[in-house]
């Protein structure tokens, strides 16, 4: 029998139900070890396409179920009533709030609890409904502002990515309720730096996000947005990931952290079309709030008028907000400049916030400052 002649199978492969056993038989006990690393292969490939939702890793309960969002409460047993609480404000731009929670052992709510904050509390965002296509940046912060009364009036805000302008906005324009302001990978001078996110927004027609927001009925589809992204990173997205999946398949640990970073990544939320166009258009298109041009919740808000402690946390490797636009606020805020910590540490954007390393050596510091001089221990 020659190379190219046809072989006959030893197995009829015509019925689809049991090819799984015939080609079982035609490859012998080396072959069908390698199509067991296959089969496990595909079924990891369908989990990080189309994961569940992620999940919390520290126990908590639903303090508040808002129309923004639902408070959730990190507090452990037994932990002081009157001490000022600490808002960690997620990000919303597209991902699930759990990045705030990721993982035991990368959690940034478990830093701070085991930092010595007493009451801890994250925004966790909603996904936008077509009920909520018309909620503005001043739904959210209105909303925040009732979480702050509602947890007695003075509140430590940790902003996290879009998380760190409304916690600053809010600290504007209600500056005896801020007893404290951090904020992490924070874009608060949109114009600083050079980053490739400012030079899309600055070069991108305002046109193209209202119509994105045009075809997803009034709301910008977090599928949308992650399409986006994965596109600017075809290769990596695409091809690489999976490569690397396939060389780790026997790899327990690996396979572990990708369906849990999957998890977060894969299932993107929906956000209002009119919160999403403001924050395009008046902050990352013209700096208004840097500027001391924003009108929010029926004033003008001023970074001056911020004067609590603050603390300035940046990525040395983050393209997403430059350190440009985070230590900018250092000259911004009221705040006196002894008043401001920063720090910029390794890593990227999602790094400060459930980046193992970030989590041992700069959130620890920032705990103690917290309770220090925010009254959080």
């Amino acid at each position: 029998m020659t190379e190219n002649t046809p072989r006959t199978p030893k197995t009829e492969h015509s019925v689809p139900f049991f090819w799984p056993l015939a080609a079982g038989i035609e490859m012998g006990r080396a072959g069908l070890e390698l199509f067991n690393e296959n089969i496990r292969f595909l079924e990891e490939a369908a989990e990080i396409t189309d994961p569940p939702a992620p999940e919390w890793a520290t126990p908590n309960r639903v303090a508040l179920d808002l129309p923004t969002m639902r408070l959730r409460d990190f507090s452990r047993p037994g932990a002081r009533a009157d001490a000022v609480p600490v808002i960690v404000d997620a990000p919303y731009a597209g991902h699930d709030s759990t990045i705030a929670d990721y993982a035991p052992g990368q959690s940034l709510v478990e830093a701070l609890l085991d930092g010595g904050v007493q009451r801890v509390f994250v925004t966790d965002w909603k996904t936008a409904t077509p009920e909520m296509r018309d909620f503005s940046i001043d739904t959210y912060l209105a909303e925040l502002n009732v979480v702050v009364d509602d947890l007695g009036g003075r509140a430590n805000l940790v902003g996290l990515c879009q998380g760190g302008w409304m916690s600053a906005m809010l600290a504007a324009r209600f500056p005896g309720k801020a007893a404290t302001l951090t904020l992490a990978g924070s874009p608060i001078d949109t114009d600083a730096g050079t980053g490739p996110i400012r030079a899309m927004a600055h070069d991108t027609p305002i046109e193209f996000y209202r119509d994105l927001v045009a075809a997803g009925d009034g709301r910008m589809p977090g599928r949308a947005m992650l399409a986006g992204w994965k596109n600017m990173h075809p290769a990596q997205q695409y091809l690489l990931k999976y490569l690397d999946l396939y060389a780790h398949i026997e790899d327990d640990c690996y396979i572990e952290r990708t369906e849990r970073f999957e998890r977060w990544y894969e299932n993107p939320v929906d956000l209002p079309g009119a919160y999403y166009l403001q924050a395009i258009e008046l902050l990352f298109k013209e700096n208004r709030f840097a500027r001391g041009d924003f009108i929010g919740l029926g004033r003008k808000l001023s970074l001056r008028d911020v004067t609590c402690p603050a603390w300035l946390l940046a990525g040395a490797g983050d393209d997403i907000t430059t350190k440009e636009q985070v230590f900018a606020a250092k000259d911004l805020l009221g705040t006196p400049q002894d008043n401001i910590e920063q720090a910029l540490v390794p890593g990227g954007h999602i790094g400060l916030f459930m980046g193992s390393r970030t989590l041992k050596d700069a959130w620890p510091k920032i705990a103690a400052w917290l309770c220090r001089e925010g009254d959080a221990g």
